[in-house]
């Protein structure tokens, strides 16, 4: 028990600078997102699949959502939340999560690696700011760079923060360097301010003080109908299986770590209870957290009371810190982001060449530029379905025949490999049509008809040896291959011999 407690304090020490960085991803408040990390820590650690996790507000789901706060604002961004939690729980009831298995490790690694670019060019909004000015007699609101001497100090300062976080691990992993890193900047900004020299921070940034509140129950303001829906629905999709992506990440991670099996569906629909809950209670989403997850494990964590305690304790910080996380220097946040961007890029993906197969590295950079230029989910999507076209490509082509004659004018072809859709060509190209005997036989001990194309493809051959007069028939068809016969028997003409049974035919139409 003591373990459980102290791990979960140090997850939120860790949680701390992480929420407070990601909101200005997003271009929320700090307490909203370390709203965000409460409730969604609270829910998703009681139901949870696998004991140990930990959920929170996270950069990815704050960059899917960063554009439609901007357009629409924070009550579209509530709705859609609690969208994006409907369909996570959809999801789990169906017990789709299995499907996440069709996410390759190249995909993942591009998805990461344009994860971490988005990530690092969002920081640099943080050395900008908001400026009135007169265009056409209007007064704009305007977004300008800082003047040169407070960048170059600001760019100083960051480069610190980073080096902090690198040092301190090398000496204690007792506290998150993170949290020393922030610590430390802040108390430099006060004595900075002090004497003449203001630190951009987060008061300055917010345009107000923050002041943390209990969570109070809201209902998302946004008018229900058709034209809501066309709006936030496809944030939700997004934001939802980015969010079931790195939660089935998340949980294959700790499962080899504690040498358990997590419950996948039963996880992901915890995600999206979380999800709802903070659509309801004011948050910004998220979903399982991989580094801080793997702290809580390493810390002793193996039940739900740490992840209880550190969103109970996150919560505690939020009511009677808030003065802190005010004067924390938007310097020592962008410092913190950079070393994610760091841990979060794959940086071993840059040295693949010619050391893993070519699609894998196409793979990797389709999904890194479309995470940059679209978003993550779509990013997903194209790269599953990029995956999938390579293999059934490379598949298609390992198909072959042994081929014998006997001595009674017999010719048989022995067939290698998989028959299928991406294999039908290379496959009717196995065949002498115009040369073989007058009897043929396709051996299929060895082979696999694994869809109706692969039916059609034998229907064909079939047809166009009985055009030639020429005898042919399958022979040692597993007990599959015959069942798709059996039901193709409308599409196909094909004679079937085991070599034990009579034979079957069926008529072609």
């Amino acid at each position: 028990m003591k373990d459980e407690f102290l791990s979960g304090l140090t997850v939120t020490l860790a949680l701390i600078p992480e929420s407070i960085a990601f909101a200005f991803v997003a271009g929320v408040s700090p307490i909203l997102s370390l709203q965000t990390a409460v409730v969604m820590g609270l829910v998703a650690a009681i139901f949870t699949g696998q004991p140990g996790m930990i959920s929170s507000s996270t950069a990815a789901i704050s960059v899917v959502f960063a554009s439609l706060i901007a357009v629409h604002g924070l009550e579209y961004l509530f709705a859609t939340v609690v969208l994006m939690g409907l369909l996570q729980i959809i999801v789990g009831v169906l017990k789709l999560g299995k499907y996440a298995r069709i996410i390759s490790y190249p995909l993942m690694l591009g998805f990461l690696n344009g994860l971490s670019i988005v990530i690092f060019i969002s920081q640099w909004d943080l050395f900008k700011v908001n400026q009135v000015s007169v265009v056409n007699r209007s007064d704009v609101m305007q977004s300008v760079w800082l003047p040169g001497p407070q960048i170059a100090l600001m760019l100083f300062f960051v480069a610190f923060t980073m080096l902090i976080i690198h040092i301190v691990p090398k000496y204690t992993k007792d506290i998150p360097s993170s949290l020393i890193a922030i610590i430390i900047m802040t108390i430099f900004a006060v004595v900075m301010s002090r004497n003449g020299i203001h630190l951009q921070n987060v008061q300055d940034f917010a345009g107000m003080e923050i002041s943390g509140v209990l969570l109070r129950f809201h209902l998302p303001m946004v008018p229900i109908n058709l034209e809501t829906l066309s709006i936030i629905f496809p944030y939700a999709i997004i934001g939802g299986l980015v969010g079931l992506a790195e939660a089935v990440l998340t949980l294959q991670v700790i499962d080899e770590m504690t040498n358990t099996r997590g419950r996948t569906n039963k996880e992901i629909v915890a995600q999206g209870l979380g999800n709802i809950a903070n659509g309801f209670f004011g948050g910004m989403g998220g979903d399982a957290m991989i580094g801080q997850s793997i702290i809580n494990i390493k810390s002793g964590g193996r039940t739900r009371i740490s992840a209880l305690v550190a969103a109970a304790s996150l919560m505690f910080f939020i009511m009677f810190g808030s003065a802190f996380i005010n004067a924390v220097p938007l310097a020592g946040l962008v410092g913190v982001m950079f070393m994610v961007v760091i841990g979060t890029f794959k940086w071993e993906s840059l040295r693949y060449k010619n050391k893993v197969p070519a699609q894998d590295i196409l793979v990797i950079v389709i999904v890194s530029i479309i995470t940059i230029f679209s978003d993550l989910a779509t990013a997903v999507i194209v790269g599953v379905i990029v995956s999938a076209l390579i293999f059934a490509w490379e598949k298609g082509k390992v198909i072959y025949a042994n081929v014998e004659e006997t001595s009674t004018g017999e010719k048989t072809y022995k067939i290698n490999g998989t028959t299928f859709f991406g294999s039908v060509l290379n496959f009717k190209d196995i065949f002498d049509f115009d040369n073989d005997p007058e009897e043929v036989i396709l051996d299929l001990k060895y082979a696999k008809v694994s869809d109706y194309s692969a039916v059609e493809a034998i229907s064909s051959i079939t047809k166009r040896y009985a055009e030639q007069g020429k005898k042919f028939k399958n022979v040692r068809l597993s007990d599959d291959c015959k069942k798709f016969f059996h039901n193709a028997d409308i599409l196909a003409s094909v004679n079937i011999d085991d070599l034990e049974t009579d034979l079957i035919q069926f008529p072609y139409v």
